[in-house]
């Protein structure tokens, strides 16, 4: 193998401008490695106007249209075809999460002969005995990666919990761009709400995330409810996130039930929707707290980017993955899931003592500057992909 950059097929299911936790990483990722390794983005899309071939950021992205409504067999020869044009390109297939689509391209690398890994990204999903029960050709793709990138010790453990190799899999966390992140001074806060029609003169709360039943926004809702009713601040609850059932995350008519709840209960009239943005630093930078009261995750980008835009974070306990970001207390609130009083509690508790919920902001803010930094994973990737690369051409690159 010669001395040259790697050369780093990026796979995932969304891609900007569209959107995913994977794709989001890898963008992050791919500013930072810049002249160190060279990237393609191989991605599926939901949005039939976007270009099939286009670069982002100056990164060649190959995009696989997919229409959710019909047949996979267009999509699936797409994506066959763009597999046979890049992989003799790259060196390494780097593939967020598991899906469907690991079968083909786990089959496509090894006729190529070029290694795979796999980055465990969301609880359950992404975990063995999920992948196991889609039946043995998800089983063999799974198993047949080469290495396996865990977001959080939980998911680490799945995967040592199902008897898979302990040397193939690493655990990194997810990473944040503090230059992107970054804390708001009083009169940005105010700007930013009078741009985003907001009331500058009340709490702000925020929710960000797809409006899913593992997200638990009622619980929010619920939680908001009991607390307004008894501090009676005015505060405004903003909720961020897909609501389109479409996407696999969705159940049905669960955006409009929550909806339906808010204009029931009191206060109603101080709840918000807003969909997907690109721009969602602006939201946090507006807000005073943000909530994510999750029944299981694998380690959230919601909280990593909140913590570094220097807010309180009021978060499930979720065992190997917020408590080992969140020390309750000092930089955060850990709060058991679906505990509606107790979420009440602790969001009242930081609006109630803003000297307490700033000591904690810049506490969080040192948290993701010491352990999160973008910098810091994607330093990791690189020497994964180095150390793979030598493993598999007699430690000569």
């Amino acid at each position: 193998m010669s001395s040259s950059l790697p050369r780093v097929l990026f796979v995932t299911g969304a891609y900007a401008p569209e959107f995913s936790a994977g794709g989001l990483q890898c963008q992050a990722v791919a500013r930072v490695i810049g002249n160190r390794a060279s990237v393609q983005v191989l991605t599926t899309s939901t949005t039939p106007s976007l270009q099939h071939r286009d670069a982002v950021g100056g990164v060649p992205v190959t995009r696989i249209h997919v229409d959710l409504s019909r047949s996979a067999l267009p999509s699936s020869a797409a994506m066959t075809a763009a597999l046979v044009r890049l992989l003799p390109r790259v060196d390494v297939v780097h593939v967020q999460g598991f899906s469907k689509k690991n079968v083909l391209l786990t089959a496509m690398a090894r006729v190529f002969a070029r290694p795979v890994i796999v980055h465990l990204q969301t609880a359950k999903h992404d975990e063995p005995q999920t992948i196991e029960a889609q039946g043995r050709l998800a089983w063999w793709a799974f198993t047949s990666a080469d290495r396996y990138f865990a977001v959080s010790r939980n998911l680490a453990q799945s995967y040592l919990d199902a008897g898979l190799p302990a040397g193939r899999i690493q655990e990194i966390p997810n990473g944040v761009d503090v230059t992107r992140f970054f804390p708001a001074t009083n009169t940005e806060r105010r700007e930013l709400r009078e741009r985003l029609g907001l009331p500058v003169d009340r709490p702000l709360i925020l929710f960000v995330g797809v409006i899913s039943p593992d997200k638990q926004p009622h619980v929010l809702l619920d939680a908001w409810t009991q607390f307004e009713s008894q501090d009676r601040l005015g505060s405004t609850l903003m909720f961020v996130g897909a609501t389109d059932p479409r996407l696999f995350e969705l159940e049905g008519r669960l955006a409009e039930q929550l909806q339906e709840s808010m204009a029931q209960s009191a206060g109603g009239d101080r709840v918000r929707f807003a969909g997907p943005t690109r721009e969602i630093e602006n939201y946090y930078r507006a807000a005073d707290l943000v909530v994510m009261p999750s029944l299981r995750e694998g380690l959230p980008n919601v909280v990593l980017e909140a913590m570094a835009c220097g807010l309180p974070v009021v978060a499930s306990r979720l065992p190997g993955s917020t408590d080992t970001v969140i020390t309750d207390g000092l930089d955060g609130r850990l709060v058991e899931p679906g505990d509606i009083g107790g979420f009440a509690n602790a969001i009242g508790e930081l609006l109630r003592d803003r000297a307490h919920a700033d000591r904690i902001g810049a506490a969080a803010r040192r948290t993701v500057e010491q352990r999160y930094r973008i910098e810091q994973v994607a330093e990791q990737w690189l020497a994964a992909y180095d150390e793979l690369l030598q493993s598999r051409h007699g430690g000569a690159r």
